[in-house]
């Protein structure tokens, strides 16, 4: 493994780092406090290709790896959560969906639009019952000639309002049989198809999260991704790519925490000297300094064998398990190291606190990581 920074990696990072300060930045909590999702902002960085990353060019992507992918995930997780987790799952969850599982006139039909930001992305697995349990899912579809025709609800899923596009698992067969879910692609406008804003979430505010309505939603057989009763599967080595997603995510919200707490450190003065002088603050910066290094390895050791198209199940797991508890504990420790202040708006550290708690929970709980883990190391 070769983990030496490669000059897309740092022309990427570069590039946007500047797009983050220019366009992101100064709108961070006005978005956040408003919970708007800058749909402008995502077409823009559809521009510079950021929504299709890992997309060959031939779909109207950029071609590039993973590295570049966690490169650009990073940069904008330092400025804002809740931008990066839109970016995250418009790549790995729809986008990917389609481009690793898709037929041959599916992707040339969406991913050209997807990759360029001329559509944006919505991924749906999660329903009110099912979260964890998704082999339980009550939105179910049945055949109707050469239709199918889908009932029932999907929630917490990012872009499901804005979002031009939707990828759903739908069962298809008998309640907990694996191979009794299917994938569809929905089109916003199609009849019957609705979604509902959901309001008032602690942090990621940016990033549009809803709930999908379907009530007789008639779908051509020419959507189905792949083979009927396969969308289970399929979600499954979605979600591994995915958890390098928040991992990448976690890692830039951890990293941006860190940095501005080791600022705010060296500039704060108690009892005639910068805070950083005291070991207290000192240890805690030495510590968050270590995890977020050693979860930027996991990191890119799951990216690295994604690259080379083998199993990342073990190792996405680690490094989204890892990661995303790294940035909770790197937020939280920036609110300790800015006291009173970090406990306000007006400083970035209980942002990042807010921002982090997702990644614990999204595209599998850390809880659901190590159930992972542990089936992948005992057997």
């Amino acid at each position: 493994m070769d983990f030496t920074i490669n000059e897309n990696q740092k022309m990427i990072a570069q590039m946007v780092k500047d797009f983050a300060e220019k366009e992101i930045r100064p709108n961070v909590m006005h978005w956040d406090e408003n919970e708007i999702f800058p749909i402008d902002v995502m077409k823009k960085m559809g521009e510079l290709g950021l929504l299709g990353i890992f997309i060959p060019q031939e779909y109207g992507g950029s071609g590039f790896g993973y590295f570049e992918y966690m490169a650009a995930l990073i940069e904008l997780g330092k400025v804002c959560g809740g931008i990066a987790l839109s970016v995250a799952a418009h790549n790995s969850l729809c986008t990917g969906h389609i481009y690793y599982h898709g037929s041959e006139e599916q992707k040339r039909k969406y991913l050209p639009k997807l990759a360029t930001g001329e559509w944006i992305g919505a991924w749906g697995l999660t329903e009110p019952n099912t979260g964890s349990d998704a082999m339980r899912m009550k939105c179910v579809a049945h055949k109707d000639g050469n239709e199918w025709v889908i009932n029932g609800t999907k929630t917490w899923i990012t872009h499901g309002l804005s979002g031009d596009v939707a990828v759903v698992l739908v069962r298809t067969g008998e309640l907990l049989d694996s191979n009794g879910i299917t994938a569809f692609i929905v089109e916003k406008g199609t009849p019957g198809f609705s979604a509902v804003k959901i309001k008032n979430k602690l942090g990621v505010r940016a990033s549009e999260t809803a709930e999908l309505i379907f009530d007789n939603v008639r779908i051509p057989e020419s959507n189905v991704i792949g083979e009927v009763g396969q969308g289970f599967k399929q979600a499954m080595k979605v979600l591994d790519g995915g958890r390098i997603s928040i991992a990448s995510v976690s890692l830039g919200i951890a990293k941006g925490a860190y940095e501005a707490s080791l600022k705010y450190a060296k500039e704060r003065e108690q009892f005639g000297q910068p805070i950083a002088n005291f070991q207290a603050i000192a240890f805690k910066l030495a510590d968050m300094a270590t995890e977020i290094e050693a979860a930027e390895l996991l990191t890119l050791k799951a990216a690295d064998l994604k690259n080379r198209g083998e199993k990342v199940t073990k190792e996405g797991a680690f490094a989204k398990y890892y990661a995303s508890e790294v940035a909770v504990k790197c937020g939280n420790e920036a609110v300790q190291i800015m006291g009173g202040y970090g406990f306000t708006k007006e400083f970035p550290a209980e942002k990042y606190l807010r921002d982090s708690k997702l990644m614990t929970i999204g595209e599998g709980t850390s809880e659901i990581q190590k159930l992972v883990i542990a089936r992948n190391i005992l057997n």
